[in-house]
């Protein structure tokens, strides 16, 4: 049951191609934010354990949708205390800006989908030889689309994730480079910042979902 739960999650993980990261300041805003990305067809949401209140956010949307198959996880998870208690929250994906062997190894344990962090070649054989489900190149401001087409020459099996400065105009060209989905944060995650209205959030998510999907589409043309 547990093996069946764990490849449900990941196949909508790389079914919607997006992954929104949530890391705000707020508690009230982070979860807002949470429920108006969902709203836009948001399948996989990364809360960090950064975020106030973050094991609350996650017990919370993990049981509100629970019967809508988006998957919730928690972000920055350094330690196997804090992957645990994500999981017995109701996180169903562990992400790290690192490799961390005992956040991987736990979330195998307890079947959850693992993203873990690397940032050369060797990272990246070293995190898919810990057992992580994908890696995340992070952080990806610091770099463009070539690094992820010049990993994937060598490494085409590794399943990639771009995470900083995503946005749905330069979707195509990542995607395009050799990613498998894209970590996508402020540019969902604040667009509700000039304003107050949410419904920004909900829209960016939907542009985002619709340019990963089109992009995707023109790959198989």
């Amino acid at each position: 049951m547990l093996g069946k739960y764990k490849i449900s999650a990941l196949d909508a993980v790389i079914t919607s191609g997006v992954l929104v990261i949530v890391r705000l300041d707020d508690h009230e805003d982070a979860l807002k934010v949470c429920k108006a990305a969902i709203r836009g067809g948001v399948k996989a949401i990364e809360v960090t354990l950064s975020t106030p209140g973050a094991f609350d956010i996650i017990h919370t949307l993990s049981t509100e949708f629970a019967d809508e198959n988006v998957v919730i996880g928690a972000g920055t998870v350094l330690d196997p205390a804090s992957a645990y208690k994500s999981i017995t929250c109701g996180a169903r994906m562990l992400v790290s800006p690192n490799l961390n062997p005992e956040m991987i190894r736990t979330a195998n344990r307890y079947q959850a989908v693992s993203i873990s962090g690397a940032m050369t070649p060797s990272e990246v054989v070293n995190t898919l030889e810990a057992g992580a489900d994908i890696v995340k190149l992070f952080p990806s401001e610091v770099t463009d689309q070539t690094f992820i087409k010049t990993v994937s020459s060598p490494l085409p099996w590794a399943p990639l994730m771009p995470s900083g400065g995503v946005t749905a105009d330069n979707a195509a060209e990542w995607i395009n480079a050799g990613s498998l989905i894209l970590g996508v944060g402020s540019y969902i995650t604040k667009a509700a910042r000039k304003d107050g209205n949410y419904e920004h959030v909900t829209q960016a998510a939907a542009t985002m979902l619709s340019a990963v999907a089109k992009a995707r589409q023109a790959q198989k043309a």
